[in-house]
């Protein structure tokens, strides 16, 4: 048998690069109608570049200061000695590693109220932002210049409760075009990177020879040296995943509308030793709570500090929400948190414990009877 005349292995063709068959990585510029009103939108990020929309100006006036509302007492009650003592009890029997001998057989001696305030001021804000977006064309409606679309904060949406977070994501009416695909330029189907479009590829048995041991002809490829590419079913292009072979795209400017509440809080400093951090997770008594479009600073509140948090947190919020975003409701509480150090003695020692909050959550660090739990 004369292998330069029977049975002679296929050539591969060229090696070709992975991107040639990825198409573009994004679309052309021209790709994107210039719609009034939208200038600034890319594909794929945003109005302006990449941000969020500039809002208008508000529709509302700026509200004149109301005067302050008669201010309720600023303290509450301390906690008794039982509820002291049943809130510690109920911290060491949730403790695994803990005895409860502490708990059960101490001896209170001394309990000091620290109570403290949190003012907390939230910014409900709307935003805006747009970008080109683009599906398979599959007959959906093409408005594009019937006439000029309303303005990106001028597109209705359907407003959340205040305070609630949401999202919604709608095409502007008046933006759809039909383009041929830029991917596989109209075409709906692009080359098999798999066999660099020849729709076969070199035989996995005989590496591309044609042949197994000596002159026994590879039975896996029939002698050829290559084998039919499975991805594309031997034809040497594959659908496009872009246009999914409609070979054309609706193109569309998308408008995404978040609803975000910012909140932020102020704790007083009290000296009881118990680290701030703590009471981020407890509830306190609202004594005070405002909502309105814009808020203004607590009047007559006894704690000074309290009133300079309001002022600085409400100058903060306009400066760092009003550019980017429109600010729809602004509301601001304050609480009386109770915070009590217990000092116990038990076994001769003394010792100290904090409980905190409406839930009497307990903080004690230096738990006097604990054990060293070892998991084999």
């Amino acid at each position: 048998m004369d292998r330069n005349t029977e049975g002679h292995a296929m050539f591969a063709p060229p090696a070709a690069l992975e991107n040639d068959f990825l198409g573009p990585s994004a679309p052309p510029a021209s790709m994107f109608d210039n719609m009034p009103g939208y200038e600034g939108t890319v594909a794929g990020g945003g109005g302006g570049g990449g941000g969020f929309l500039p809002p208008p100006m508000p529709a509302f006036p700026t509200p004149q200061p109301q005067p302050a509302p008669e201010q309720p007492i600023w303290n509450i009650p301390s906690i008794t000695e039982n509820t002291a003592r049943e809130a510690f009890a109920l911290f060491a029997s949730s403790k695994c590693c803990y005895s409860a001998a502490p708990a059960k057989d101490g001896v209170i001696t001394s309990m000091e109220a620290f109570n403290t305030y949190r003012y907390r001021l939230e910014t409900f804000t709307e935003s805006r932002s747009t970008e080109w977006s683009h599906e398979p064309y599959h007959g959906q409606p093409v408005d594009s210049f019937v006439q000029p679309p309303a303005g990106p904060w001028e597109v209705p949406a359907k407003l959340p409760s205040f305070f609630m977070e949401d999202k919604q994501v709608m095409k502007v009416p008046y933006t759809s075009s039909m383009k041929a695909c830029h991917v596989c330029v109209g075409m709906g189907r692009k080359p098999c990177k798999d066999c660099a479009g020849a729709g076969n590829k070199v035989c996995w048995v005989c590496n591309g020879s044609g042949y197994r041991h000596g002159d026994d002809r590879c039975h896996h490829c029939c002698g050829r040296g290559r084998e039919s590419c499975t991805p594309c079913q031997g034809q040497g292009s594959k659908q496009c995943n872009t246009c999914q072979g409609k070979q054309q795209l609706l193109v569309y400017i998308n408008l995404t509308v978040k609803w975000t509440n910012n909140s932020d809080n102020y704790v007083v400093e009290q000296s009881s030793g118990l680290q701030l951090d703590n009471l981020s997770k407890v509830s306190g008594k609202e004594l005070f709570k405002d909502s309105q479009y814009m808020v203004y600073p607590v009047m007559g509140f006894p704690d000074p500090a309290v009133v300079n948090a309001a002022q600085r947190l409400i100058n903060e919020h306009q400066v760092k929400y009003s550019s980017t975003s429109r600010i729809l409701q602004q509301r601001q509480t304050i609480e009386l948190i109770p915070v009590t150090r217990v000092t116990y003695s038990w076994k001769g020692k003394s010792h100290i414990y904090f409980v905190y909050g409406n839930e009497f959550k307990v903080n004690a660090d230096n738990y006097p009877a604990t054990c060293c739990c070892t998991v084999m």
